[in-house]
C-alpha cells in the first residue's frame, strides 16, 4: 500500500465559474467547472489514483483490492461564479427509506469571497412547515431565510435538513457525507442548458426542513492549537466526519485517522516510510490508507479529513 495522489471528477453546474482550472490547476474538457470532487468514491463522480501501481484505477478499486472499504466522506472543492440553488438535504433515516443513500450533512470552508458575498443558512425565525410552503409557493423565501456575509476563512456546519445556499463569488471546501442527494426548494427563476426551470423537490423538502434559525457557531470559529511543524485549527467534529486546518511550517505528523489531506494554499511534501514522496501542490488531494503512517511538511495551509 502507499499514499494515493487523486484526480478529481468534475461537473459543469450552469452557476459555476473557471477558478477550479486557473487558480488550482484541475484539469477540466468543460468551459465551466463548479466542482472538482477530489475525494470521491461515489458512483456519480469517482476519484482516480494518479501515481504507483494503482494509477488510472477508481480510489474504489484499488481500496478494494487492499481489502480497505470505501470512505463515508465526499470531499469537494466548489467555485461559485453565480449563486446555488436554495436547497435542502436528508438526514440518514430519509435518504435510506427513499434513495437507498446515506443522508448528507456537510461542512464549509470558505476559501475565497468577493466582496458582499454570502452564504444562506436557516431561517430568520421559527415559522411552521405550512408557512414555509406558502413562501414557496409565492415565491417569497428570500423573505425569510438568512443570510451571512463571509470572508476567507469562514467555517460552516450544516446538518441535514438545514435549508442553505452558496452565494455568488465564493470558493469553498466542502466535506461532507458520501452522498449526492439534494432537494431544489428554489433556483431563483433561473434556467437550465436547455432553456427550462431545473427541476425542483418541494415536497420532499419540506419533510426534511427543519424551519427554524441557524444557531450553530460560525465565521472564524475552530480551536487552534500549536503543534510540531506549524498549528491546528478544529472546523468541524461530528460522528459522520472531522475536518481540521493545518497551517504548515516545516514538518509535521499526520494522525494515523486521517485519511484525507487535501492542499489549499502553498505547496506540501507527503512521506510515507518505503514509498516515494508526493509533491501536494494546491488543489491536490491525498487519500491515506488505513495502517500507514505519513508525514507532511512545507509552507503550505492544508485541510486534514477524516
Amino acid at each position: 500500500m502507499y499514499p494515493l495522489l487523486l484526480k478529481p471528477a468534475v461537473k459543469d453546474y450552469l452557476w459555476g465559474g473557471n477558478q477550479l482550472k486557473t487558480r488550482f490547476g484541475i484539469e477540466s474538457d468543460y468551459d465551466i467547472t463548479a466542482e472538482a470532487w477530489v475525494l470521491s468514491t461515489h458512483k456519480n463522480g469517482q476519484s482516480t489514483v494518479r501515481n504507483g501501481a494503482f494509477a488510472g484505477k477508481t480510489l474504489e478499486e484499488t481500496l478494494a483490492a487492499w481489502g480497505q472499504r470505501a470512505p463515508d466522506i465526499l470531499v469537494k472543492l466548489i467555485d461559485a461564479r453565480d449563486r446555488l440553488s436554495l436547497q435542502v438535504h436528508p438526514d440518514d433515516a430519509y435518504a435510506q427509506a427513499h434513495h437507498q443513500s446515506p443522508g448528507k450533512t456537510e461542512m464549509w470552508y470558505v476559501l475565497d469571497a468577493a466582496p458582499g458575498a454570502a452564504l444562506i443558512c436557516g431561517f430568520e425565525k421559527e415559522m411552521s412547515t405550512e408557512e414555509f410552503a406558502a413562501h414557496i409557493q409565492n415565491d417569497t423565501t428570500e423573505q425569510v431565510i438568512r443570510s451571512y456575509p463571509v470572508r476567507s476563512g469562514d467555517v460552516f456546519f450544516i446538518p441535514a435538513g438545514t435549508v442553505h445556499a452558496i452565494g455568488a463569488g465564493i470558493l469553498i471546501a466542502e466535506v461532507q457525507q458520501n452522498s449526492d442527494v439534494t432537494y431544489r426548494v428554489s433556483d431563483w427563476g433561473r434556467v437550465g442548458a436547455d432553456g427550462k426551470p431545473r427541476e425542483l423537490h418541494v415536497s420532499r423538502a419540506l419533510d426534511v426542513s427543519v424551519t427554524k434559525p441557524y444557531t450553530l457557531p460560525c465565521g472564524q470559529v475552530g480551536k487552534v492549537k500549536e503543534i510540531a511543524g506549524g498549528s491546528l485549527r478544529t472546523l468541524a467534529e461530528c460522528e459522520k466526519f472531522a475536518a481540521w486546518e493545518c497551517t504548515l511550517q516545516g514538518a509535521a505528523e499526520i494522525p494515523a485517522d486521517i485519511r484525507c489531506v487535501l492542499c489549499l494554499e502553498g505547496s506540501a511534501t507527503l512521506s510515507c516510510d518505503g514509498c516515494e514522496d508526493i509533491i501536494v501542490p494546491a488543489g491536490a488531494s491525498v487519500y491515506i490508507p488505513e495502517g500507514l503512517q505519513c508525514t507532511i511538511r512545507g509552507d503550505a495551509r492544508v485541510l486534514w479529513i477524516k
